[in-house]
């Protein structure tokens, strides 16, 4: 594809869709294939559908098998109530018809998670590239958007290399940012409230002994609570090389992003190795152990099918030598064991960005946009999609999913489509 370097820049155009990651490719396509043409695409960076690139570890979590709109909305911790409708509209039903239609088969994987059957994003990028060169949207990279303003019903887009352009319709499409310059900025320029971009899906770094040496340890069904927040999620978590991750975490860190960023991330967090299973019934079964495997060492005889490493370091942490065997446990230690698996509490004292999926809390105040067009209520013809709203979904192809919606009702609200 061309880039802004290139000759063939138009000075006008109808459609303006500024950025060049999911929603904003989607916009485009949706736009021009509903007769809204010509429709340029600006891209700030050297290349587009980077994130898209990226996502589920190169191979593309595209969206999630939930189809009923009210459930799929009840996974985005903020946006929810807006995105209801939205979701009547194009939901991930319609998102697996449109890339089958242009050849891109999706396979559903047993959390739910959707991905092409190639396993491979650029089957992802190669269709929406196909996709927009066949509609005719005309995408240009290194183009980045310093400013905008009204001008006799159109709108005048400064370039940051100073070139100027028009359009009559503009679609923001931007992404996060943590800086605040290009479609913030702008919308802000507009007069839009801001909400300050926070991350919302990272995760816990924590120094704790008892996961030292254990990166790569991971537990299907643990649950993982922040009191002081009032979150509770079950699911996979994973230890890594600095603390915590895994969709578990990673759906406690979306919920409570704003909150935890008020707390500078620095607070105490509690897995339940065992998932929801009570301190009660776990000693239970602790002295069911120790009655029947009286001669074994108990640090080397896991129990609850935890992983062996990480059952060694509960047990130290109750205080259990290597060479004590069942008979020898103590009521104590036997208490502390329980307290260990169903409620071990580690203190958190940083973040960090999930590799995979790099999503932020925060943006365009979600009252100020019409979400049955996705235009703005305060600037006739602007219209905004994907993650430059404050809106955001969980783990799982939720925030894809997002951007595919937001930017195909924009789209063809932009050019006068019935949606």
């Amino acid at each position: 594809m061309p880039t802004v370097s290139e000759p063939g820049l138009p000075a006008r155009c109808r459609v303006t869709v500024v950025g060049g990651g999911a929603a904003g490719f989607f916009a485009a396509i949706a736009c021009a294939e509903a007769g809204g043409g010509p429709v340029l695409l600006l891209e700030r960076g050297s290349a587009v559908l980077t994130k898209v690139r990226i996502s589920g570890g190169g191979r593309c979590n595209v969206t999630h098998s939930c189809f009923e709109p009210r459930l799929l909305a009840e996974r985005y911790p903020r946006g929810s109530r807006e995105m209801l409708g939205p979701f009547n509209r194009f939901q991930p039903r319609d998102t697996v018809e449109w890339f089958e239609a242009r050849g891109v088969r999706l396979k559903t994987e047993g959390d739910g998670r959707m991905f092409p059957v190639t396993d491979r994003s650029e089957t992802v990028i190669e269709c929406l590239e196909a996709a927009a060169r066949k509609a005719t949207v005309k995408v240009f990279t290194r183009a980045g958007l310093a400013a905008a303003r009204r001008e006799s019903e159109r709108f005048v887009l400064t370039l940051e290399d100073k070139r100027e352009l028009s359009c009559e319709r503009l679609i923001l499409a931007t992404g996060g940012s943590r800086s605040g310059a290009g479609g913030p900025a702008v919308a802000k320029e507009f007069g839009h409230a801001l909400r300050p971009p926070v991350p919302s899906l990272f995760t816990f770094t924590t120094t704790d002994e008892r996961l030292r040496d254990l990166a790569g340890v991971s537990v299907p069904a643990a649950r993982v609570r922040i009191v002081a927040a009032g979150l509770d999620e079950t699911g996979p978590v994973l230890v890594t090389h600095w603390g915590l991750s895994g969709p578990a975490i990673l759906r406690a860190s979306a919920w409570g992003a704003r909150e935890l960023a008020e707390r500078g991330y620095d607070f105490p967090v509690r897995i339940g190795w065992v998932g929801a299973m009570t301190r009660e019934v776990a000693l239970e079964r602790l002295r069911a152990m120790k009655a029947g495997n009286a001669k074994r060492l108990a640090a080397g005889d896991p129990a609850f099918e935890l992983p062996a490493r990480l059952w060694e370091r509960l047990t130290h942490a109750a205080g259990f030598g290597p060479e004590t065997r069942w008979s020898n446990v103590t009521r104590e230690q036997l208490v502390a064991l329980a307290d260990q698996v169903t409620a071990s509490e580690f203190h958190v004292t940083g973040k960090s960005l999930n590799k995979d999926e790099f999503v932020t809390c925060g943006g365009v105040a979600l009252r100020e946009v019409d979400f049955r067009t996705m235009q703005s209520r305060l600037v006739p013809h602007l219209f905004f999609a994907g993650e430059l709203l404050d809106l955001d979904g969980i783990t799982g192809g939720f925030n894809f999913q997002a951007a595919w919606t937001t930017g195909w009702i924009a789209g063809r609200c932009a050019a006068d489509a019935a949606v």
